[in-house]
């Protein structure tokens, strides 16, 4: 069964990469000793998360496997600077968490209007030969490429924001409730499940009050293994700040009220422990009916005893519903913000961070490592001699040769550096 409600997608972004500094020398008129004048490349774009407040579904981002961005321009002669690549911007809905996929590391809470993530980075652009130039290199026949924009797999996962959460059992008048007290629309049917995604109303109290409501699908027994609509919907309710549990007190289904509200807290505990721990406000429905009637003192009186503040309640003829509306906008104001900590993030320091370091592949080859390597491999053009001899000189510089020795490295051993395989000669 598929729904236009989408709150779970994933997909991979890839950040625009840097545009390539240009190697040129100035060629004019009566310039005889034109120096160098290669502009750097343009900086890719990068991909943006925004929060969009008139959307509440993820719907839009299942179609496309994979988001990129504009690479930069490349720079050119007369010192041009290549044109940066342009921002793509994915719009979110508000209520929006965002993981990395891979790693399942939490990255950012995107709650209201306005609020942005950048998701994944542009690459810087190359420098051109200009910004090469000194006074012991005059003509500088290199420059740098690019590096890449970053490529990430990422996965969103809405939660709808609302105070209040509606649970209970299928039927027993969620939504003809929050109909009632707000000018939510849902559908409303006689039959199991007709709430296939979550409704939200704004419900006013007060002169200039009001709060959001939140319906969501019902909840039967086994409801955390899957039953029924399964745990789907369960995590909209982890926003939420106070629950009103609504109880059918007629029992026209045929189950004992008080047996339902032990069957649906049961599932909360078996969801997780912040549901268990949410205020809970009783809403006895249906008290239009004779069997509602009949049964209000002895579920009240029970529930009373247990320490819950309990409302009988019509939603059909909107009877008790205000006074149960006043209640819980009076609870809100007393009850802190609900927040979504973000998760702490342990750094595990590998042995070698910006350092160089040998890896022995066999007895007589070996391959040059480090993070230091890998952003001077990104911007070197392997197919220009001068740019080649400039790493060389750079990894020099960073005590290649020292880094050899303590390796133990010896004549006519291989040696990888990038793309560069070469016997090592002393």
């Amino acid at each position: 069964m598929k729904f236009l409600f989408i709150d779970e997608v994933e997909f991979k972004v890839k950040a625009g990469d840097g545009g390539n500094g240009v190697v040129s020398f100035r060629r004019e008129k009566f310039e005889d000793m034109g120096g160098p004048d290669g502009g750097d490349g343009g900086d890719g774009g990068d991909i943006i998360l925004e929060v969009d407040e008139g959307m509440n579904t993820l719907a839009d981002l299942r179609y496309n496997n994979i988001y990129k961005a504009k690479r930069g321009k490349n720079g050119k002669g007369k010192n041009q600077h290549g044109k940066n690549g342009e921002d793509l911007v994915l719009r979110v809905p508000p209520g929006t968490m965002v993981y990395d996929a891979d790693t399942d590391k939490f990255l950012a809470d995107l709650k209201e209007a306005g609020d942005k993530l950048i998701a994944a980075e542009g690459g810087k652009g190359g420098r051109g030969n200009a910004r090469f130039k000194k006074s012991t290199r005059k003509a500088p026949r290199f420059s740098e490429n690019g590096a890449k924009g970053e490529f990430r797999k990422l996965r969103l996962e809405l939660k709808v924001l609302a105070d209040v959460g509606l649970v209970g059992y299928p039927n027993v008048g969620k939504s003809t409730l929050i109909a009632q007290v707000s000018h939510a629309k849902p559908k409303i049917a006689s039959y199991h499940f007709t709430t296939l995604k979550p409704n939200l109303g704004v419900v006013k109290y007060g002169e200039y009050k009001s709060f959001v409501m939140a319906d969501i699908p019902g909840i039967i027994e086994g409801a955390h293994k899957g039953t029924g609509l399964g745990d789907e919907f369960l995590k909209h309710l982890e926003r939420t700040r106070l629950l009103v549990h609504v109880i059918d007190v007629s029992g026209i289904e045929g189950r004992d009220p008080l047996e339902d509200f032990e069957k649906i807290n049961n599932e909360l505990q078996k969801y997780n422990d912040y549901l268990a721990s949410l205020e809970q406000v009783i809403a006895l429905n249906k008290i239009d009916l004779e069997l509602g009637k009949q049964n209000i003192e002895r579920v009240k009186s029970e529930l009373n005893d247990r320490g819950y503040s309990v409302f009988p309640i019509s939603a059909v003829t909107s009877e008790g519903c205000q006074k149960l509306v006043y209640h819980l906008g009076q609870r809100l104001e007393e009850l802190p913000e609900r927040e979504i900590a973000k998760e702490e993030e342990v750094l595990i320091s590998p042995d070698f961070v910006d350092e160089l370091y040998f890896e022995k592949l066999n007895e007589n080859k070996y391959e040059l490592k480090g993070t230091l390597l890998d952003s001077y491999l990104e911007k070197t053009d392997f197919n220009n001699d001068a740019a080649v001899q400039r790493l060389m000189r750079v990894l020099k510089h960073h005590g290649l040769n020292q880094i050899m020795e303590e390796k133990g490295i010896k004549e006519g051993d291989t040696v990888i550096i990038g793309p560069l395989e070469f016997d090592y000669v002393e």
